[in-house]
């Protein structure tokens, strides 16, 4: 399974993961250029670095975030997630257009949802989700087995 996982991760950074991971990187830039929104800069780092290796990792909810993530997310959302999130899908289009792209496709269109509401979730391995039984909230890309709500 490992080795799947670095296989895919590898096809995944030179055909999605290097324009994701500048795309994430260009609005944390942006976020810790405006100072106030230096903690949305962190959560964009955060899912830059998981956006540019994500196959065997997923994102989970967390049950105690609250209102702040709330608020959070709907600032991010005008502020960087809808550009975010048409990156991500302008993406997905262009891996689609090729069979061999159409698994990376659906990658990239599983991290839609967290390009327009990031906060209140969590990176955790896939083998951690599973012990958890929280695999099925969370935006996993990788093997069959995994499934993404």
């Amino acid at each position: 399974m490992r080795v799947l996982n670095l296989v895919l991760n590898i096809i995944w950074l030179l055909f999605a993961g290097i324009w994701a991971f500048l795309g994430w990187m260009l609005a944390a830039l942006l976020m810790f250029i405006l100072i106030i929104t230096i903690p949305f800069g962190v959560q964009a780092v955060k899912i830059a670095t998981f956006s540019l290796w994500p196959f065997g990792r997923t994102l989970v909810k967390r049950e105690e975030a609250g209102a702040p993530s709330v608020i959070g997310n709907v600032l991010w959302l005008i502020l960087c997630g809808w550009w975010l999130a048409i990156l991500h899908l302008v993406t997905a289009v262009a891996q689609a257009l090729t069979i061999i792209g159409i698994p990376l496709a659906l990658g990239s269109l599983k991290l839609i949802p967290i390009s327009l509401w990031p906060f209140g979730r969590e990176i955790v391995s896939v083998e951690e989700a599973r012990a958890l039984g929280e695999l099925g909230s969370g935006v996993a890309i990788g093997t069959r087995s995994e499934t993404a709500v």
